[in-house]
C-alpha cells in the first residue's frame, strides 16, 4: 500500500505575493510528508492556468524537493509529452538526472497535455498528442538503458547519439500515465505502465477503472510493454482534509473543491471566474452551493476532452470519465472518516492513495494538519511495517 500527495500549485488571489507563499508552503508540506513516512509526492506540468495550476515547471519543484528530504519518491507527473512541450530526449535528461541526485527516487508519469488553452501556447493540436505520446513512451526507456541511442519514425527522428546521463534505478524509473477513462486505461495496462486515476468519482469509480486496467494488464501482448519491465500500478485520487475537528474539515474540502470546478470551469469554458472571497459572504452551506451548481463543462482533464453537465442527458460522459466534480463524498472529515474513505479505495483495488490536500482555498495550517493526521494515525492503521520509507520497495 503506498501513499502519495499530488500538488497543482493552486493559488485562490492571483498576486505575485500569494505565488511566492503557496510555492514555499508547498514545500513545507512535502517536507512535512517525508518525514510522517508519506510513499511519493506528484507534481502536475500545466500552463497558463492562472489560479487553477501554478505548477509549470515541475521539474524544478522536485530538485528543490529532493534537496529537502532523503526517503519520499519523487513523481514528475504528469509531463506533457507531445514534442513542442517537452522533447522526449529532454524528458530523459531531467529525469536521469534528478534521479542520481535524489539517490534513485524518481517516478516519470506522462500526458496528452490538458485544456486547449495550453495546447495553443505550444502550438500543439490535440489530434497529434496520442500519437506523440505513444512514441515518448517508447523512446524514453530504450534512450536511458540504450549505450547509443537512434530513433526514426514519420513523427520524429533522432540521429545516433549517446545521451548521458543514465539513471540511478535499474533497469530504469518506473512509469505511469495519467488516465481518466476506458481508453486510456487500457493503452496503459497493454504497455506496462502504471495507472494515475484522476477524477473525483469515488470508490466505486475506481472499481470499474480496476477492472479495465487489470484486464488489459492480463491480456497484453508481453512484446507491447515499453519498458524493461511492466509497472502494473493503480493510484487512486483521494481529495481529503483531515482534520480533528470533523465538520471543520468537510467545509474546507467543500469549498476547496468548489475552487477547483469553478477555476477548471474558467478556463475549460468560459465561465465566471472562481470567487473564493464570495464563498465566506453566502449563507448557503458549501455542500448544497456545490451539489447545486448547475454548469455546462467542456473541458480537458487528465488529457481527454469531455463535456458533463447536470442534466441527466450527459450524465455518462461525466460518469466515463470519473469526473463527479459536484460529488463530495470525498476524504474530508476526522481520522477515522478518512480510514473509511481510504479502506474503500484500497477496497475497490488502488495500490496507491494520492491524496489531494492543497485545493486552493483550503489554508495551510488546514493542510499541515491533515499531513500529520494521514502520518501520524491513518497511514499506520494500513501498514503493518510503519519503519522508514527508505527500506520500501518502490511501486
Amino acid at each position: 500500500m503506498y501513499f502519495s500527495m499530488i500538488f497543482e500549485a493552486q493559488i485562490a488571489h492571483n498576486t505575485p505575493e500569494d505565488e511566492r507563499r503557496v510555492m514555499n508552503e508547498c514545500v513545507e508540506q512535502a517536507v512535512l510528508a517525508d518525514s510522517l513516512g508519506f510513499d511519493r509526492v506528484w507534481a502536475v506540468e500545466h500552463h497558463s492556468l492562472v489560479n487553477y495550476a501554478h505548477m509549470s515547471a515541475p521539474e524544478i519543484f522536485l530538485s528543490f524537493i529532493a534537496a529537502r528530504t532523503s526517503d519520499i519518491r519523487l513523481g514528475h507527473g504528469v509531463v506533457c509529452v507531445p514534442f513542442k512541450y517537452n522533447h522526449p530526449v529532454r524528458v530523459a535528461e531531467r529525469v536521469a538526472m534528478l534521479d542520481i541526485l535524489s539517490g534513485g527516487r524518481m517516478d516519470l508519469g506522462v500526458g496528452r497535455g490538458a485544456t486547449p488553452r495550453e495546447l495553443g501556447v505550444f502550438g500543439v493540436t490535440a489530434e497529434e498528442t496520442q500519437a506523440q505520446l505513444v512514441e515518448s513512451l517508447a523512446m524514453i526507456p530504450r534512450i536511458w538503458t540504450e549505450k547509443e541511442f537512434r530513433h526514426t519514425s514519420e513523427l520524429i527522428a533522432v540521429p545516433p547519439r549517446e545521451i548521458v546521463p543514465k539513471p540511478l534505478q535499474k533497469p530504469h524509473p518506473p512509469l505511469f500515465m495519467a488516465c481518466t477513462k476506458e481508453a486510456t486505461l487500457n493503452l496503459a495496462g497493454r504497455l506496462g505502465v502504471g495507472a494515475l486515476a484522476l477524477g473525483f468519482a469515488g470508490p466505486d469509480d475506481i472499481a470499474e477503472k480496476n477492472r479495465v486496467y487489470r484486464k488489459a494488464v492480463r491480456e497484453r501482448d508481453p512484446a507491447a510493454v515499453v519498458g524493461l519491465e511492466a509497472n502494473d500500478h493503480l493510484s487512486a485520487l483521494c481529495p481529503a482534509i483531515v482534520l480533528d475537528d470533523a465538520e471543520k474539515a468537510r467545509y474546507l474540502g467543500f469549498r476547496g473543491q468548489r475552487f477547483f470546478v469553478e477555476s477548471l470551469n474558467y478556463w475549460s469554458r468560459g465561465g465566471p471566474p472562481p470567487d473564493p472571497d464570495a464563498y465566506d459572504r453566502e449563507l448557503a452551506d458549501s455542500r448544497a452551493t456545490l451539489a447545486q451548481t448547475r454548469m455546462e463543462l467542456e473541458m480537458q482533464f487528465g488529457s481527454e476532452l469531455v463535456t458533463v453537465s447536470d442534466g441527466t442527458a450527459r450524465r455518462d460522459a461525466e460518469q466515463s470519465a470519473g469526473l463527479h466534480l459536484t460529488q463530495v463524498d470525498q476524504g474530508y472529515g476526522d481520522v477515522e472518516d478518512c480510514i473509511a474513505y481510504v479502506q474503500r479505495l484500497f477496497d475497490a483495488g488502488a495500490d496507491e492513495i494520492m491524496f489531494l490536500l492543497q485545493m486552493g482555498t483550503v489554508p495551510h495550517d488546514a493542510i499541515m494538519e491533515s499531513i500529520e493526521n494521514i502520518g501520524n494515525h491513518v497511514i499506520p492503521r494500513f501498514r503493518a511495517d510503519t519503519t522508514s520509507p527508505a527500506s520500501r520497495t518502490q511501486a
